[in-house]
């Protein structure tokens, strides 16, 4: 049997490993299923069509799964699921999808969500991100793998921010990040490499060149988008390692959908 506090309420269509622990007052619905390890805090409410992976931390008063704040929400079938190793603290509040695009909210695994985050619904969150106190994603937002969002950060909807990027205290994001790079202020602005995330998470001095040399084409370098995409195209080969980011950055650019951060 899971390790259910005598004062929860847990709706017996549920699905519960064995192993996962519920605090007091918990709530949780029939369309919930949630994975090996995971703790559920006091007074956390879980509901919606709901799946959880295998040790997460979910603390007290968060709000899991409820229906979107979308007023064209209609009730249809949508899921949030979130992966593995996750720690969503006090207060979050993470909504379920709408039929706008796949139906589904998405959180990866190995995030650090701290009090007050809401993830709004349609996101699509990676892995190994940050989320300091009261950042706020509205519908549609997409954040890619080791991304930073500072404190009381409100990210516009459809807005994409790209893999390693760190965005500062108090930003307003209305237009897409493109990864590695650092951005704050407001109107926000890009700063600077993010070379302190890169450095922490191993990359070499080479593949960090050749990522300088992409923020210098196209913040630098008084180059259109257009001639800063064939610039940073022509990097591929310079350093075989980092190739990889030289797509990465290639393939934001062609997908980005509010413009980018300049």
């Amino acid at each position: 049997m899971a390790k259910i506090h005598a004062t929860a309420i847990i709706d017996p269509a549920a699905e519960l490993d064995a192993s996962v622990t519920v605090g007091p007052y918990a709530v949780i619905g029939p369309d919930v299923r949630i994975g090996a390890g995971t703790t559920v805090g006091p007074h956390t409410v879980i509901e919606g069509r709901t799946t959880i992976g295998c040790d997460n931390r979910i603390f007290q008063f968060a709000s899991i799964g409820a229906i979107s704040q979308d007023m064209s929400y209609g009730g249809e079938p949508t899921q949030l699921v979130i992966g593995d190793r996750n720690t969503i603290r006090e207060f979050c509040t993470l909504n379920l999808g709408t039929m706008k695009e796949e139906g589904v909210t998405r959180i990866g695994s190995d995030n650090w969500i701290m009090a007050y985050v809401h993830v709004a619904h349609d996101c699509r969150v990676g892995n190994h991100i940050v989320m300091a106190n009261n950042a706020t994603l509205a519908g549609h937002v997409h954040v890619g793998d080791w991304a930073v969002i500072g404190g009381l950060t409100g990210v516009h909807q459809f807005v994409h921010i790209g893999a390693h990027a760190m965005i500062g205290f108090q930003a307003h994001v209305a237009q897409d990040v493109p990864p590695y790079m650092t951005v704050d202020g407001n109107p926000l602005a890009v700063r600077a490499v993010n070379l302190t995330g890169l450095k922490r998470r191993g990359f070499s001095n080479e593949r960090m060149g050749v990522i300088r040399q992409m923020h210098k084409l196209i913040y630098r370098d008084s180059l259109t988008l257009e001639q800063a995409t064939a610039a940073i195209d022509a990097l591929k080969g310079s350093q075989p390692d980092a190739d990889t980011d030289v797509d990465a950055m290639l393939a934001f650019l062609a997908g980005a959908k509010r413009g980018i951060v300049r």
